[in-house]
């Protein structure tokens, strides 16, 4: 076992990659993709909208003030969806959860498409934005925990890369579909998101295996072998090494060193060493939010028509451009992840979104003129290229594999839920801000944010790469953590 002083890495180094058990194989690649099928249905619900939503008022006759409130209700229900994922997680499996939000996601999808007033669209919504909740913790934990440790990260970023491509996806249908007849536009447009789901409830139901940790925490250590013979080079190794893992936490709580139930693990008595992953996570989830990308992402096309660009082809045309880039930037990570590390991915897109909010900010305030509208476009894209590159995968991944295993699935639907709540925040509040400080001075607002986002991950998050989950559980022990050490050592 790794002494003590090699599993410590201090708050700003760039840490030493743990030597690889395993190559990253062809079927845990296989596995990532399947999960993450939830994260493109998600994200193709959450981008619709954008360009659904001039449709949806014209056919049923929807206030702004309502439409705020129903894009807003979504993360708000995705709240409840992500928290009860958590325990879903731990008590049915991880797989089981990844059909559970499948259905949910098929369901949410028919009834908002079938709406034929405001109350019936808010009851589709509601499924949907539980299925969201569900599709966000799932896809995550499910993915650090069937990874081999040197390719975790490649494979934790891909619910990120299906995420975008759901809503690059979303725009594209918005843009096809948007010359149809106004009471069918918007129905298909929100429809189409019904298909996916039948895919991947059948995939979950008779191709992805249950993840071996959990299958160890619930007594199935032969079974786990198996999943781990067909993950990892060394299979008893690392079944070895995840039974240890869950002996000493019984073992600990057993004692009475930890308190029993995770929930009181985690919000009533945390361990030093909890309370700080979780101010790790807490701290991602709300900034990630507050720098505004569900704004950038729900309401783009009134963003661009402040700025003078009137052609509805030509407003939902550079939305487009959005998700584009957006979904190419989110493939970088997928190969950088691993060879940079966590913090410097974090801290570049932080400073890349806050300077590009600035000039957001400046393009709006001008008059509507060509070059203005040029400037907002090339900002938003910049924009959401910079989000792409760190704060949009990696903090799902770093929440996903600094949680203790006993506390990953419902450590994760907290984090999650906290993210809906500061989405719904800025979803039900952005026409209201823009409209009490102007388009110019909400985008202000979201640079101090970026950079107070910043600030916490160069002070608050240790580097985490190459390391296995096991160790990173080490690496936040707070006597670890706040005990100076030299540069991490490989054993």
């Amino acid at each position: 076992m790794r002494k003590e002083e090699n599993l410590e890495s201090p708050l700003l180094s760039d840490g030493e990659p743990a030597p690889a058990y395993s190559e990253g194989s062809t079927y845990a690649l296989v596995c990532a993709l399947l999960a993450s099928l939830t994260s493109i249905i998600f994200g193709y619900n959450r981008g619709v909208m954008s360009g659904a939503q001039k449709y949806v008022q014209e056919d049923l006759g929807v206030t702004d003030g309502q439409l705020e409130v129903l894009i807003g209700a979504t993360s708000v229900y995705s709240l409840v969806g992500s928290l009860a994922a958590g325990w879903t997680c731990d008590r049915a499996g991880r797989r089981r959860a990844v059909a559970l939000s499948a259905a949910m996601f098929l369901a949410g999808s028919a009834v908002t498409a079938a709406a034929n007033g405001y109350a019936a669209l808010m009851a589709g919504q509601l499924v949907s934005g539980v299925a969201c909740g569900f599709g966000l913790v799932v896809a995550p934990v499910y993915i650090a925990e069937i990874a081999p440790a040197s390719s975790r990260g490649f494979l934790s970023s891909i619910p990120e890369i299906a995420s975008n491509s759901g809503i690059l996806l979303s725009y594209i249908a918005d843009f096809a579909l948007a010359g149809l007849p106004t009471t069918l536009s918007w129905r298909l447009m929100i429809g189409i998101g019904a298909v996916p789901p039948l895919f991947l409830a059948v995939a979950a139901a008779l191709a992805m295996p249950e993840t071996p940790r959990w299958l160890v925490l619930h007594g199935h250590p032969d079974e786990a072998r198996r999943v781990l013979a067909r993950l990892a080079g060394d299979a008893d190794r690392r079944l070895q090494e995840i039974v240890a893992s869950v002996r000493e936490a019984s073992s600990k709580s057993c004692a009475g060193v930890s308190p029993p139930g995770v929930w009181r693990e985690i919000l009533v008595r945390p361990t030093p060493a909890v309370r700080r992953v979780m101010l790790a996570i807490l701290g991602l989830q709300v900034f990630q939010q507050a720098c505004g990308v569900a704004a950038m992402i729900l309401y783009a096309p009134r963003v661009f028509s402040h700025v003078g660009i009137t052609s509805d082809r030509a407003v939902l045309g550079a939305t487009v451009l959005l998700g584009a880039v957006k979904t190419v930037a989110i493939v970088l990570p997928l190969f950088l992840a691993d060879r940079l590390g966590r913090r410097p991915m974090l801290l570049s897109s932080a400073g890349g979104m806050a300077a590009s909010l600035l000039v957001l900010g400046v393009s709006v305030r001008a008059a509507a003129t060509w070059w203005a509208a040029a400037a907002s476009v090339a900002a938003a894209a910049a924009f959401m290229a910079s989000f792409s590159l760190g704060f949009g995968p990696v903090i799902w991944m770093y929440a996903s594999e600094i949680l203790p295993l006993r506390l990953r699935a419902q450590g994760t639907g907290i984090g999650t839920a906290l993210n809906r709540v500061m989405s719904a925040v800025v979803g039900m509040t952005f026409i209201s801000m823009y409209e009490a400080v102007g388009m110019a001075g909400t985008f202000y607002i979201f640079a101090a944010l970026t950079a107070a986002a910043w600030v916490f991950v160069y002070a608050c998050l240790p580097e985490t790469k190459g390391r296995s989950l096991e160790e990173i559980e080490a690496l936040f022990d707070t006597a670890g953590a706040n005990k100076p050490s030299p540069r991490a050592t490989p054993s």
